[in-house]
């Protein structure tokens, strides 16, 4: 960790510059070492002028090639073996084994991709032969397919040090369609983000690509992320953060002479819904899997559940009370940065000071500021309450959460159409609670964009069916997942070829299918 050179990765060459920063762990306070340059607006220009050039060169490799360097880029990680583990639990407080699972994720979505680069049927090939003869018009020949849309600006993500930053999901499914990256460091570990950067950049040389395929920059989101986004060689952004910072970079794309799309994962309270059946079969099941999921790692999952309704009655008590028990038992944990201790004890203490709103339930042992502590709470209001104060349906970052309790069933569907965009939302019940709340799914439905019986939201499984994306604000465009194979459709665009010569046609496109891949031939799915 001592040899970390604190350089900007610019299209394969180290850049340092005269302002620098260091990172401090918030275990301890104590500086780290290693100095990180902040990029100037040059770095950010050179990055975007190579990224551009490399854009036809990476767009016209083989699936064979991206494939190789996503899984050289997993390898890598690999390698770095315990370094990569030591400077991230010192930089994020986040426990070894936590970020070891983290790792084996990130490499597990890289090798996923991978796949899917090696198949090649992700460009969605169409073809529909011409027909001479038709009447009252012939038909042209027409064959379509998705193409990579260009240089692509990641921003690392401050509660994923690995699985949705530098090389996560973002940087793996952008690479996978042949696409450039530039990758915007967060910037509370940066020493994790130079060691994933000198891995991609190695992976990149050994592929023999252009320098300009990656490359990563240090510095202020609202300075050289703004730049990035704003520069005319880029053509998408992938973020996950703040509403406020991503709203921020949404309005900077649309304002662009070319708007460009920016997909954005922001906030979520991931509502769990609990129907009067399984409050009163299973109050203690559901409450301890509740509070379990609220401080998971902190609170600090975009999935977490940050508020439950549930339908006044006899049975709420117990289930009060097994919350109030089990929040009660959870240990204070170190959250990622000052910062983000900071805003989660302001929005904690402003949610407490809504009239209407009381503690139900908190950690019995205390925080410790200096090892940048929170304890988790859990309050209580009524329906009512929440519906008039519209700051009750702001997210709070962190071990916090809100139980609303209604008067009817009814209520819950009234509450479920109060909802902004969820990443989420959960619903928990009997078999005879489920077959009467199919209008509460459906409605749920229109709400968020993954629905859950009978579980919790915290968990995100990498794999081709999962959709990690919602309404706004949950997302920047509900259409899109960033986890998940089908993420790839962010970073492609459609382009349809009509009369084109078979021998100026794009592989895919060709009539004797060279690539082997699945096709979608006159209306009829196949390899043909």
């Amino acid at each position: 960790m001592d040899s970390l050179h604190g350089m900007n990765f610019v299209a394969g060459s180290l850049q340092k510059s005269p302002r620098s920063f260091t990172a401090s762990s918030p275990l301890d306070g104590r500086e780290l070492p290693g100095r990180f340059s902040i990029a100037s607006l040059a770095d950010v220009e050179a990055a975007m002028l190579a990224a551009a050039p490399a854009a036809a060169v990476f767009a016209a490799t083989g699936g064979e090639v991206r494939a190789t360097l996503l899984e050289t880029i997993a390898a890598g990680l690999m390698e770095l073996g315990d370094a990569l583990i030591e400077r991230a639990v010192a930089e994020t407080a986040l426990p070894p084994a936590r970020l070891v699972g983290e790792r084996a994720r990130t490499c597990g979505q890289l090798q996923l991709f991978a796949a899917a680069a090696r198949d090649g049927s992700w460009v969605d090939a169409r073809i529909d032969r011409r027909q001479p003869d038709r009447q009252p018009l012939p038909r042209p020949d027409l064959r379509r397919l998705k193409r990579p849309l260009g240089p692509v600006v990641v921003f690392g993500s401050s509660n994923f040090p690995l699985a949705f930053s530098v090389a996560g999901g973002d940087t793996a499914s952008a690479l996978c369609t042949g696409n450039p990256v530039v990758v915007k460091a967060h910037r509370a570990h940066p020493g994790t983000s130079e060691l994933v950067a000198g891995v991609i950049l190695r992976a990149v040389e050994s592929c023999g690509l252009p320098p300009g395929t990656f490359s990563l920059l240090h510095g202020e989101g609202s300075v050289i992320g703004t730049a990035l986004v704003r520069h005319p060689a880029c053509r998408a952004v992938g973020f996950t953060g703040s509403r406020a910072a991503g709203r921020a970079l949404c309005d900077v794309a649309a304002a662009r002479p070319d708007p460009i799309p920016v997909f954005a994962e922001m906030s979520s309270l991931n509502p769990v819904f609990v129907l009067p059946g399984a409050l009163a079969a299973r109050p203690a099941e559901i409450a301890k899997a509740f509070v379990a999921s609220m401080t998971l790692g902190v609170g600090q999952f975009c999935t977490k559940p940050g508020l439950v309704f549930a339908v006044e009655s006899g049975d709420l008590a117990g289930f009060r009370t097994a919350v109030a028990e089990a929040i009660a038992a959870a240990a204070p944990g170190s959250m990622l940065s000052p910062d983000i201790l900071a805003a989660f004890e302001s929005g904690r203490d402003t949610m407490l000071n809504v009239a209407g709103t009381a503690v139900l339930g908190k950690a019995a042992a205390a925080a410790d500021p200096t090892r940048t502590q929170a304890a988790g709470l859990v309050a209580v209001t009524d329906g009512a309450t929440f519906l008039a104060r519209e700051r009750l349906a702001e997210e709070v970052f962190g071990p916090w959460s809100l139980v609303v309790v209604v008067k009817s069933p009814a209520d819950l569907r009234t509450m479920a159409r109060h909802l902004d965009g969820q990443l989420t939302a959960t619903i928990h019940g009997t078999p005879e609670d489920l077959a009467a709340a199919g209008d509460l799914l459906e409605l749920l439905g229109q709400k968020a964009g993954r629905l859950i019986v009978n579980g919790f939201p915290t968990g995100v499984e990498v794999c081709h069916a999962m959709q990690h994306g919602g309404p706004w604000p949950a997302t920047s465009d509900s259409r899109f997942t960033s986890v998940g194979t089908a993420a790839i459709e962010r970073f492609i665009r459609p382009v349809c070829y009509q009369d084109v010569p078979d021998a100026l046609l794009p592989a895919a496109l060709q009539d004797a299918n060279p690539l082997g891949i699945e096709r979608i031939v006159e209306g009829v799915r196949g390899r043909q």
